[in-house]
């Protein structure tokens, strides 16, 4: 390997969100990596700092080269480089969309269980959440087509927020389900908001389908929102784009956009994203997506000999693993939450409590797995020894 994922690189007393815990806690809840970023990024961002003056910045045309070389290449999707605007991150479009796109007390569409912060876009801006559960068989989630035309044909229905591969279930969805989901929207009047920050991280052999490159009906009635940061561990550089096909639309976003003061680059979000969007990039991801599927696999072992009762889901995509607790917990939020307490107070590793995510989500906990492989495995004995002081209480 030219990268060491293995280095195990101190992160405390870093104003990190993920590692403002106690001494002897291991976290591995939020969706940020334990890796350092991939050496191309950190010399574009380290030769744009030695510059010394941080004034205000311009999105230049090799930023959107960038956008479009990678998802041609990598992704088999062509995206105009009209279609494109800058935007300071996915969530932040995300809420703007909400605002523009609904009116308060409308009502925006979720599949639960879902990325927690789909809820606070929606309820933040005065809007109503409704929810369409995955139906979940056999370790894995599918669509309810069925409901999910449903709910759409509910008048007060008039956004969708699509996460396009799916967080926390990892499942990437087939070309067949986006493309009738883009038939319901279109045949309903619901524009879709298709969040696709985890495009990169999937298991080797397996791509995502872009929601844009399904059917006409999908790429003319979407927004797109697509991001370096999750990938390549840079979120905090706050730089991802929207893609627009249809023109009035892409007006109307690229206006909002800029309403929400949301649509103008830091210092160094070009910079990290255009060297990120590299062949040298692709060279360290490539390498990163073999660690992170060693360790799911890690994971999946260590669960199948030491802890048979707790199933780990779908692991085709993102790095964050789904996992059923059902056999220690009664389904409900406040038990799920107990759980989670017991194990950061007991055993020092934390993780996310699934009732956030909606759904089903009170039956189980999210880990993230990326992080050096020690990590994982000393955060899963950390589980074992957990879970055993639970069962004796």
């Amino acid at each position: 390997m030219r990268y060491d994922f293995d280095e195990l690189t101190d992160r405390r007393q870093t104003l990190s969100l993920k590692w403002d815990v106690d001494p002897d806690e291991i976290p591995m809840w939020v969706a940020d990596m334990d890796f350092t970023t991939a050496p191309c990024v950190r010399e574009a961002i380290e030769k744009r700092a030695a510059h010394g003056i941080f004034g205000y910045s311009i999105v230049p045309d090799v930023w959107y080269g960038a956008y479009q070389a990678w998802w041609e290449k990598h992704h088999g999707l062509t995206i105009e480089k009209e279609w494109l605007i800058f935007t300071t991150g996915v969530i932040p479009a995300m809420s703007t969309a909400v605002r523009k796109f609904t009116t308060p007390a409308e009502k925006v569409l979720i599949q639960t269980p879902v990325y927690n912060i789909f809820f606070n876009s929606v309820i933040n801006n005065g809007r109503r959440v409704l929810e369409s559960p995955l139906i979940c068989e056999n370790g894995r989630y599918r669509m309810d087509l069925e409901d999910l035309e449903k709910k759409m044909s509910d008048p007060q229905c008039r956004m969708m927020l699509l996460c396009n591969p799916q967080n926390p279930g990892g499942e990437i969805w087939s070309a067949d389900t986006l493309k009738r989901v883009g038939e319901l929207a279109l045949k309903h009047h619901v524009l879709v908001f298709s969040d696709e920050i985890h495009c990169d991280i999937t298991a080797p052999g397996k791509e995502y389908v872009p929601y844009m490159s399904v059917s006409d009906e999908c790429r003319n009635n979407c927004i797109t929102a697509i991001s370096p940061t999750k990938a390549f561990n840079i979120a905090g550089i706050n730089t991802a784009a929207v893609a627009v096909c249809d023109e009035g639309l892409r007006q109307r976003m690229d206006r909002a956009l800029n309403t929400d003061e949301v649509a103008e680059p830091g210092c160094f979000a070009v910079d990290a994203a255009v060297a990120a969007f590299s062949d040298e990039g692709y060279a360290w991801l490539s390498e990163l997506r073999r660690y992170i599927q060693k360790n799911k696999e890690t994971v999946r072992d260590y669960l199948k000999s030491e802890l048979p009762e707790i199933k780990l889901f779908c692991t085709d995509a993102t790095y964050l693993l789904w996992m059923d607790m059902s056999a220690h917990l009664d389904g409900t939020a406040e038990n799920v939450r107990e759980f989670q307490g017991f194990l950061r107070k007991e055993a020092g590793i934390y993780l996310s409590s699934g009732d956030i995510y909606g759904g089903n989500g009170a039956s189980f906990m999210r880990m993230n797995a990326a992080c050096p492989a020690s990590r994982v495995s000393e955060g899963l004995e950390r589980l074992k020894r957990g879970i055993s002081m639970w069962t004796g209480r």
